[in-house]
This record gives C-alpha cells, sequence and structure tokens, in this order.
C-alpha cells in the first residue's frame, strides 16, 4: 500500500475501457516522475507503465518506494505476466525489458534496443500494437532518442502523444527529438502535465482505428524473440525492411533497415538488436573505441616482450639482432602514442557533443 495520503478519491465516471499511460524517460527521470505522479488521482482510471534507463544495479525496489511517497496510486516494479490493472503504476526494473500485450505484461531480458534495455522503444510499440487509440504516449527528460520510434508507433495507432516542454526538462534531448521526428499532441511543463493527463484519460477514444500492420508484426516479433530467446528469420527481416551495408555494433550481424511508412530511419539485426541512426552511430562509435583500446594494450604488450628480450640478449654477441628488436620497440611507442592521443580526442569531442546536447 501507499504511503502518500494527500489526495481523496473523487467520484469518476469509468470509461468503458481503461486508458494505458507509457512513460519513457531517461536522464533526469525519477525527479519529473515524483512531480508527474504527484498531480494524479488516486482513482485514475488508467494503467501507467514506466521505462527508466537503469543501470544494471539499480535498485527499482527503491524507486518504487520513493515513487510511493509522491501519490496514492498502486506503485510496483513490473513483472512477468502480471494483469493489468487500473490505478496502478507498473515500472520496468533493471536489466529487462517491459511489453504489454492485451491484458498482462512480459518482463524479460531480451536484446538490447537503441543500447538500453529496458528500452522505451518496444514498450511504446507493443502498447501500440495492442491497446492503438487507448495509448497516452508520454516522454520526459532524457538523452538521446530512445522513445521517438515509439512515440510515432502511438501516432500511428492512433494514440495520442505528451511531451514534456524541452525548455522545463533537466536534459532537453529527448522531448526534442520527439518533437522534432514525430506528431506531438501536446508540448507542456510538468506543471501542467497531471491535469492534462487526467482530462485526457476521461475523453473516449475512437474504436475504428486500425493498428498499422508493420506496427502489429514487429511488436510480435519482438515479443517472440524476448520471450522465446529465438532468433528472427531473414524471411521476417525482410517483410518489414531490406539489408543494409552496416553490421550490428552488438553482435557483428547484418542489419537491416526498416522501412514502414515514417520519418524515423532505423535498423534491426537477427538478435533483435535495433536502433535508430543516432543510436547506431553511438554503438558504432563505443564499438570502434574498444577495438582502439584493445589494440593500443596490445601494442604496449609487445613492446614489452620486445624490450625485455633487447635486455636479456644485451651482453649477446648479436649485437645487430638486438638493435633490431629495440628499432621495432620504438615504432610500436609510436603507434601506442597516435592510438592514445586518438582515442583522447575522441573523449573530449563526445563530452563537446554532450554539452552542446545539454
Amino acid at each position: 500500500m501507499s504511503s502518500y495520503t494527500g489526495k481523496r478519491k473523487k467520484e469518476r465516471t469509468m470509461p468503458t475501457k481503461n486508458k494505458i499511460i507509457v512513460i519513457g524517460t531517461s536522464a533526469g527521470g525519477m525527479q519529473a516522475l515524483c512531480k508527474l505522479v504527484d498531480q494524479l488521482p488516486a482513482d485514475l482510471p488508467a494503467s501507467i507503465f514506466v521505462v527508466q534507463h537503469l543501470s544494471v544495479d539499480s535498485s527499482v525496489s527503491f524507486l518504487i518506494n520513493r515513487l510511493s511517497q509522491h501519490t496514492a496510486l498502486t506503485c510496483k516494479a513490473a513483472q512477468h505476466e502480471d494483469t493489468i490493472e487500473p490505478a496502478t503504476l507498473y515500472m520496468a526494473p533493471a536489466d529487462k525489458h517491459l511489453l504489454l500485450n492485451k491484458d498482462s505484461l512480459i518482463v524479460v531480458r531480451g536484446a538490447r534496443e537503441n543500447q538500453f534495455r529496458p528500452a522505451i522503444d518496444p514498450m511504446f510499440r507493443s502498447a501500440a500494437a495492442y491497446h492503438g487509440p487507448h495509448v497516452i504516449g508520454v516522454v520526459l527528460t532524457g538523452f538521446m532518442s530512445d522513445g521517438v520510434v515509439g512515440m510515432e508507433s502511438v501516432v500511428r495507432s492512433g494514440g495520442t502523444t505528451v511531451v514534456q516542454d524541452p525548455a522545463d526538462a533537466e536534459f532537453p534531448q529527448l522531448p526534442l527529438n520527439v518533437i522534432r521526428n514525430v506528431t506531438t499532441d501536446h508540448v507542456v511543463p510538468l506543471t501542467e502535465m497531471g491535469a492534462l493527463l487526467t482530462k485526457l484519460v476521461d475523453m473516449p477514444a475512437p474504436e475504428s482505428v486500425t493498428v498499422p500492420t508493420d506496427i502489429w508484426q514487429e511488436a510480435r516479433i519482438t515479443e517472440r524473440i524476448m520471450k522465446n530467446s529465438n532468433m528472427t528469420s531473414i524471411e521476417e527481416l525482410e517483410s518489414i525492411g531490406e539489408r543494409a551495408a552496416y553490421s550490428c555494433p552488438d553482435c557483428g550481424g547484418g542489419l537491416w533497415e526498416l522501412t514502414q511508412p515514417g520519418t524515423v530511419t532505423r535498423y534491426r539485426c537477427h538478435s533483435g538488436h535495433a536502433y535508430t541512426q543516432d543510436t547506431l552511430l553511438h554503438g558504432m562509435s563505443s564499438s570502434l573505441e574498444e577495438t582502439l583500446w584493445v589494440a593500443m594494450r596490445t601494442l604496449e604488450e609487445r613492446r614489452n616482450i620486445l624490450l625485455n628480450m633487447s635486455q636479456a640478449e644485451s651482453s649477446n654477441s648479436n649485437k645487430r639482432w638486438v638493435s633490431l628488436q629495440e628499432e621495432r620497440a620504438e615504432e610500436m611507442k609510436v603507434h601506442i602514442e597516435r592510438l592514445r592521443e586518438l582515442l583522447i580526442k575522441s573523449a573530449l569531442s563526445d563530452e563537446e557533443h554532450l554539452g552542446e546536447a545539454m
């Protein structure tokens, strides 16, 4: 039970079907979520699902307790096969994806999307596929673009979109990316969002909207991969995309560029990893940096062996052989310094881009 007692339940006319509110956030998200749920009534006729980008060792129980101090809604960590209940907030656990189907939840590890687990896009996409116009998609403060494709799925399935005003967000990049790429119904500061969501929940949803085939198909593919750890078949990938000239930075497999209607270019591999263009670029950069560090370490180890060999043979009459090893060691030192300089410049460049995004 929630420890929050500051709100009294009011009589409310319940809609014929409860609304589904999906919330995605990243950096600065917990503070924003606390401010948002503080505005929601205890008898909200909607189920709320939250993906907050978390580190693997994050304590979701701690975050749930923190949210419960700001709302009389039931707050809980999402568990596999939980039944969807109204006036309840479900939060994705660390290192697991949260998906929705018609009546219950799917909480599984699965492949990362946009280099995150839990990721926002798969939750939004599954909600759009199964609940169509009854979905309200909400994006709050954060980095990068995980959530952009998910919001586009909500729009194309007849749902409603709400984005935190970037000027009000602690980290505006994610809200800005959504606004730039997706038709957004409402852009509001957090102080106005609770009243807006309460109003939207009470509005009837159209029943005649048909969920696009590609959204439904990809949601089912994702669900099957995550539940059964199966790889996507080439036939399935070719039915929703075309083979790209890139490799997956997470598993090294081939990528398919998805060609469904929409404005966001993105990619998917056999194993289930999925990317927007900027998260693919980020993944490639991380993979390249890791490769360069390994190369530098290997060169340093080879140089040390050569120096040890030349020192051990320094008293040997074969001076030419000793000199040759020392020359090779010196050449490797030059390569090592170049790699180190490149890695330092790359790190500084990433910090500059991060500063610009903030």
